[in-house]
């Protein structure tokens, strides 16, 4: 097999899994549409994923020979832009007015200042692709280091329920496929954001073998990263409806009575227990009084001598 036979063949493996990456947010956005609530999930993953294939387009555009790079980058624009079309239609006002800011300053605002200064700072064709290169390249690293936080979630509780494996599994082969299509290629811009991703997916992979048969550890601070854990495959947080909280603040204030009056109950009767044993000891010190008195009414001793006490 030819040298550009390899890197059709890697070009085409790298797209497959892309692509599977791509879509895997399906079924959180089709629970998105059935329950018309995102449910607490952030906008920020697919509006840095939209900007990331973007650029990778504008790159691949500029220089020439990469068109499978670009074929897979324009399906990730169009999933981007559905899923955030979703995102806006069922989420908060709040939330739909930082997201709409987002998208005007990085997606619009961002990727025009970035044309710009590729197009009149470097004059030649081979300096533009070169500092296009570079910004992808810093940007791209960027967004492969957001498992981050996944792997510190699973090496604090010891416990791989949010770390899925199949997504896990398929961003480590998309990460080689991109790989070695760039040695191929000789580019090194695709092959340096490759490297830290492969290096995140073999420690991801790495994390899952050690803790798979680990019970998950209960931690109240773990819904803030249950919410978002990658741009694909998300999983929602346990969010509690206003109309269910008092209900709980009601369940929460009679368990607290109850627990009061199992106390007092007890305290009560540990008195009556105490009265029993003060009753039962009385006629004993009586008694034990009597005898005393008894014995000092007989015999007392005073100078060695044996008399009758005076009453």
């Amino acid at each position: 097999m030819s040298h550009r036979h390899l890197t059709v063949a890697f070009g085409i493996l790298g797209n497959i899994a892309s692509f599977m990456c791509f879509l895997a947010p399906l079924p959180t956005f089709y629970r998105v549409c059935k329950k018309k609530s995102t449910e607490g999930f952030q906008s920020i993953p697919y509006v840095a994923a939209l900007f990331s294939a973007m650029l990778w387009i504008f790159y691949a555009y500029k220089k020439t020979g990469e068109m499978l790079l670009i074929t897979i980058n324009v399906f990730g624009c169009v999933i981007e832009t559905i899923y955030l079309a979703i995102f806006l239609t069922y989420c908060s006002k709040k939330a739909r007015i930082s997201t709409l800011r987002m998208i005007v300053l990085l997606n619009f605002g961002g990727f025009c200042i970035i044309v710009l200064i590729t197009s009149f700072l470097e004059k030649e064709d081979a300096g533009r692709v070169k500092l296009l290169g570079w910004i992808c390249v810093v940007f791209a690293t960027s967004v492969f280091a957001a498992p981050l936080s996944i792997i510190r979630v699973v090496i604090r509780t010891k416990s791989v329920e949010f770390l899925p494996f199949p997504l896990s599994l398929l961003l480590l082969i998309s990460a080689i496929m991109w790989l070695l299509y760039g040695i191929c290629l000789n580019d090194i811009y695709v092959t340096l954001p490759n490297v830290v991703g492969l290096t995140f997916g073999v420690i991801q992979i790495g994390l899952y073998a050690m803790y798979r048969n680990n019970k998950p550890v209960k931690d109240q601070k773990l819904p803030e990263h249950k919410g978002e854990i990658e741009n694909e495959g998300n999983v929602g947080p346990t969010v509690i409806d206003e109309k269910q909280e008092p209900e709980l603040k009601s369940l929460g204030e009679g368990e607290g009575d109850i627990e009061i009056g199992e106390k007092k109950k007890e305290e009560n009767q540990d008195e009556e227990s105490e009265k029993k044993h003060e009753d039962q000891a009385e006629p004993n010190n009586n008694k034990n009084t009597n005898n005393n008195n008894n014995w000092r009414g007989r015999i007392a001793k005073f100078d060695g001598k044996s008399v009758v006490p005076q009453s």
